[in-house]
């Protein structure tokens, strides 16, 4: 589906989209006072970053960083068609796991062959870009929505089930009990059309209180 024209979340629209998040929500403008604006943290789209968010799954910030660098070192630019000319041996050189080899490469051929057309993604809704991107395998759905979130700038996505937004949901929300995905999404369903506003103030807001570096959250 064609997207309407919303807003995207730039250093210049995050103060006034946080203070209307904070009309609707008043934790979030608490927030805001504590530990200030949180940092775009903006990622340029395209094949690179998605590879970036794969290689991110599962590990370790420091570890995702490593591995980013041993790439950038032996392929550059980092495109499929670069991609795909690095043998098993260089992508085990650079430590990706076997599996994170197969997504990896099937994320290349897929982009590389027109599958998922990255340019068009802008003209899509969030729902139908998600549809898009997770054709790819090792591409799931929280993948797809950190794409949209910090190379798109949308305002209003949301991946509930994302361990460090639970964690800033319980922090900001005094809660005892850290909220799984399904609670968690209902509690967001409020912060609509600013879920995006909110995920980026709550995994600032969880960072702060951990001393945690910034990353993709």
């Amino acid at each position: 589906m064609k997207r309407d024209r919303a807003l995207i979340v730039t250093q210049e629209t995050l103060p006034a989209a946080l203070e209307a998040l904070g009309r609707i929500d008043a934790d979030f403008l608490r927030a805001l006072e504590e530990v200030g604006l949180p940092p775009l943290r903006y990622r340029a789209p395209g094949f690179a970053t998605l590879l970036r968010i794969i290689i991110a799954q599962q590990v370790s910030l420091a570890s995702a960083q490593a591995i980013a660098d041993r790439l950038a070192a032996r392929c550059d630019p980092i495109t499929p068609e670069t991609f795909l000319a690095l043998t098993d041996e260089d992508l085990r050189a650079i430590g990706l796991s076997r599996p994170k080899q197969r997504y990896a490469r099937a994320l290349a051929e897929t982009v590389g062959q027109g599958a998922i057309d990255l340019e068009q993604l802008t003209t899509l809704d969030d729902e139908a870009a998600i549809d898009s991107l997770t054709r790819a395998k090792g591409i799931g759905r929280w993948s797809a929505q950190v794409y949209l979130l910090f190379s798109l700038g949308r305002a209003d996505v949301f991946p509930a089930d994302d361990i460090g937004l639970m964690t800033g949901a319980q922090l900001l929300k005094g809660l005892e009990v850290r909220p799984d995905a399904r609670t968690l999404a209902g509690l967001a369903e409020a912060w609509r059309p600013y879920r995006a506003v909110a995920a980026r103030m709550l995994w600032h807001y969880r960072r702060q209180a951990d001393a945690i570096p910034d990353d993709w959250g």
